[in-house]
């Protein structure tokens, strides 16, 4: 490793909790920080005041150090990058674009750095404006997602950069760790198998429906509108697909996806709704504590380091 992304942060596992839209709220967060790893809410396009409410409930629930994710194409990025200054937000990770105007107030408040990026190109920028390591992400993940695999995006962002990078995408047990670690990762990012957490407070239904996916049973959506979306098959992605193979026009496709993901997240509607998970889906067979998800995924680590 280049450096030690604990030593960096302050934590025990190196191991992120995803910024996922709707689902990393303060409960999950809390517990992923309290288990040893870095938990991240989510800004996603929610409401400013939403996230205040959501960062100072997770200060409540834990005095480890966990983050916020700010996606910049939202509306109210500029309001989230000041108020994670107000509310003392120690990290910070970002996507969908770049964050340079906002990294010399972020430094000057101490604010560890760290944008997700989905090319060298985009992750050699992160590096000149001054990020402090950044997040390879691959296609395998859940959610909005690049063109490259992680097995290729990793190890060439690790060559091109002199910071800290952190896997993500397709990660889901021990050997994805180990698999992230010979490719150069100073860590890895797990989304997908935190959603079959006890204390992810997404709808039973949704959870059933990552644990009951088989490997072949994510899809990309969003490919047309250049925001291509890795989700579970359902009625809506099998009717998203048809439009986008149709050539339907861009309005007709929002619509359809209009709040769809708060569908599957709050309702637990597993047809309409829209159910963001990885391909790592099929391996997820239960439901665990936080706690116990990250302590089987290093203790599986430890076992293929001393077996190699």
């Amino acid at each position: 490793m280049k450096k030690d992304i604990c030593s960096i942060l302050g934590i025990k596992y190196p191991i992120f909790q995803g910024g996922m839209a709707w689902v990393s709220e303060s409960t999950l967060v809390a517990a992923v920080s309290n288990a040893g790893g870095l938990g991240i809410i989510a800004g996603a396009n929610a409401p400013a005041n939403y996230i205040r409410e959501q960062i100072r409930k997770t200060k409540e629930l834990t005095d480890k150090p966990f983050g916020l994710n700010i996606m910049l194409l939202s509306e109210n990025a500029d309001e989230l990058a000041e108020m994670a200054i107000e509310e003392g937000v120690k990290v910070i990770t970002t996507g969908a674009g770049n964050p340079g105007k906002y990294m010399e107030k972020w430094k000057n408040a101490n604010i560890t750095v760290i944008p997700v990026v989905a090319s060298v190109a985009l992750a050699k920028r992160m590096e000149r404006c001054g990020a402090d390591a950044v997040i390879a992400e691959g296609c395998e993940s859940g959610g909005h997602v690049g063109k490259l695999t992680t097995m290729a995006l990793l190890p060439q962002v690790v060559d091109a950069v002199d910071i800290p990078v952190i896997g993500a995408g397709g990660i889901g047990d021990g050997r994805g760790i180990a698999a992230a670690f010979v490719l150069g990762a100073s860590g890895v990012q797990v989304g997908t198998r935190f959603l079959a957490s006890e204390e992810c407070q997404i709808h039973e239904n949704y959870k059933n429906a990552v644990i009951k996916s088989k490997d072949i049973d994510t899809v990309v959506t969003g490919r047309c509108t250049g925001h291509p979306v890795q989700v579970l098959k359902n009625k809506l992605a099998k009717e998203y697909l048809k439009l986008e193979n149709g050539n339907a026009d861009l309005e007709k496709l929002e619509e359809l996806g209009k709040g769809a993901l708060k569908k599957a997240v709050v309702d637990g509607d597993v047809d309409n709704g829209s159910l963001m998970a990885g391909q790592i889906s099929g391996m997820v067979k239960k439901i665990q504590s936080v706690k116990d998800i990250i302590e089987e995924m290093f203790n599986e680590y430890e076992d293929i380091k001393r077996n190699l």
